[in-house]
């Protein structure tokens, strides 16, 4: 239970949400088969996003950035799409390779009372793991405690609601991550939990509006600083306390206020860490709630062999859609196809337009420069909008998975006034999908994402050394980098500092 403080009183730290969540991270629970078999889907999945990304100018800047700051500490991490032995300080290794990952907003999903991609925390975990000479076997439980403690936050405290963004759930995440990958003593856990929190709490402007290539950036920067967190608290500094119920804390200033009350669901002592098992990746390039609709827009299509005879598009869907990627958000940048690239993969409206138009989505071709400008893509895109539906907005807060749903029904209303209807509960892609991915699927992924990008002998060395990872050695972690063609990576669009 998380409350704020009585003024004037102080809070044990037995009662401080940091110190549950430092608990969580310092004890050691190895992670089962079929949760090390997910941390292995993730670790594919993240790759794949991350070396078809390579040339885009958000991740040409970070990995120049990170280049300039080569490791002198005898360790480092690696960096995707350069070679195992180039390698940079951790934080920025994990700068670089968080934007790589996060640009193409394309890697897994979990959404409750926040909105939150755990893959994120892949990428610090992994970048501390090779700098200090940690096994696959540590890796593989970090990761699945720094999703345990992003699940769980994310399920109960919601940050959107106040406009703040949701990476303030990934630092201290991520610093409940590195705790368990060093077996760090409880005390120094939560300091840089607390301190990560801190630094991490920002407006979410970042996702809305004419959204920026620091929408890349904003995860990149928090992992990147609960590194740094770790590092002082390992040094002894110390954080805010209690950084969630202080009178002037988080959950007071921020989110519910004063009189706030949220129950965190937790794992007990002993218990399993399976919340990386709640989470979904993605089999097309667009902000989460517009996958079920590009799998519906395909199968609605066949029935529209002229779609120049539809009036009226309306999507009733749940809230969230409405509020963040539909016409809810207010947002005229949704509608313009002078948009960035960021914008469109967060407008429902595009992105329905262009899958009822292609049948396909495609993370290049469907944001081609001039692809958003077409005289038709823009009088369809037009002509559809979004209301909130009190049935999918019960559905997709439902606590049983089974009735949990991120879709919505879709009514197209044709010029001779005929109606067609049709509605998708969740992605194909997902658990309970049509289509659930799997290992082939994930692997399928990597393999096509990656093709322009990384040698066929490359690529199969990379998924094996994957699919080994438990077994991997300290000296063995610089094999789950991915090093891509070089003449790739001289068009690249950063701007060297």
């Amino acid at each position: 239970m998380v409350r704020p403080q009585a003024p004037g009183k102080r809070l044990p730290r037995g009662e401080q949400l940091a110190w549950a969540l430092a608990e969580l991270a310092t004890e050691r629970v190895e992670p089962d088969a079929e949760v090390t078999a997910m941390v292995v889907n993730r670790l594919v999945d993240n790759a794949a996003v991350a070396v078809a990304s390579l040339v885009r100018h958000p991740v040409a800047s970070a990995r120049e950035q990170a280049l300039v700051r080569p490791s002198h500490s005898g360790g480092g991490a690696t960096i995707f799409g350069l070679p195992p032995e180039e390698r940079a300080e951790p934080e920025w290794a994990a700068w670089a390779n968080c934007v790589a990952v996060r640009e193409l907003d394309f890697h897994d999903t979990f959404l409750g009372a926040e909105y939150a991609h755990p893959g994120d925390n892949i990428p610090p975990l992994l970048a501390v793991a090779q700098h200090t000479g940690r096994s696959g076997a540590d890796l593989a439980r970090a990761i699945a405690t720094a999703y345990e403690v992003q699940v769980s936050l994310s399920k109960a405290i919601s940050l959107h609601a106040h406009k703040i963004d949701h990476v303030a759930h990934l630092g201290p995440s991520v610093a409940a991550g590195i705790g368990s990958l060093l077996a760090l003593p409880t005390e120094v856990v939560f300091q840089a939990i607390g301190q990560a929190l801190h630094l991490t709490t920002s407006t979410r402007q970042s996702r809305k509006g004419e959204i920026s290539t620091w929408k890349a950036y904003a995860p990149a920067f928090a992992g990147k600083t609960a590194i740094e967190a770790v590092d002082r608290a390992m040094r002894g500094e110390t954080s805010p306390e209690p950084i969630y119920e202080g009178e002037d804390g988080v959950v007071a200033r921020l989110l519910d206020g004063p009189d706030a009350c949220y129950l965190v669901p937790l794992v007990e002592r002993g218990e399993p860490r399976r919340a990386i098992l709640e989470t979904y990746t993605k089999a097309y390039s667009a902000e989460y709630q517009a996958q079920a609709f590009v799998d519906l827009a395909r199968r609605l299509r066949t029935r529209l062999p002229d779609l120049g005879r539809i009036a009226k598009v309306t999507v009733h869907t749940s809230h969230h859609t409405h509020h963040v990627i539909g016409t809810g958000a207010n947002d005229p940048e949704k509608l313009d196809p002078h948009s960035t690239r960021e914008t469109l993969d967060h407008s429902l409206m595009y992105i329905l337009a262009v899958a009822l138009e292609d049948g396909v989505w495609h993370h290049e071709r469907s944001y081609a420069p001039g692809r958003a400008s077409r005289p038709e893509t823009v009088a369809l895109w037009h002509k559809i909008s979004t209301v909130e539906d009190a049935e999918w907005t019960r559905r997709y807060h439902a606590s049983d998975p089974a009735e949990k749903a991120f879709g919505g029904r879709i009514v197209v209303v044709l010029s001779d006034g005929s109606v067609l209807e049709d509605e998708i509960a969740v992605a194909d892609a997902h658990p309970l999908g049509a289509h659930p991915f799997d290992r082939p699927q994930y692997i399928e992924k990597f393999r096509t994402l990656a093709e322009r990008a990384v040698a066929p002998f490359e690529q199969e060395r990379f998924l094996a050394a994957c699919e080994s990872l438990v077994k991997l050695g300290p000296a063995d972690l610089g094999s789950l980098g991915v090093e891509a063609d070089t003449d790739l990576l001289a068009t690249a669009g950063g701007g060297l500092l």
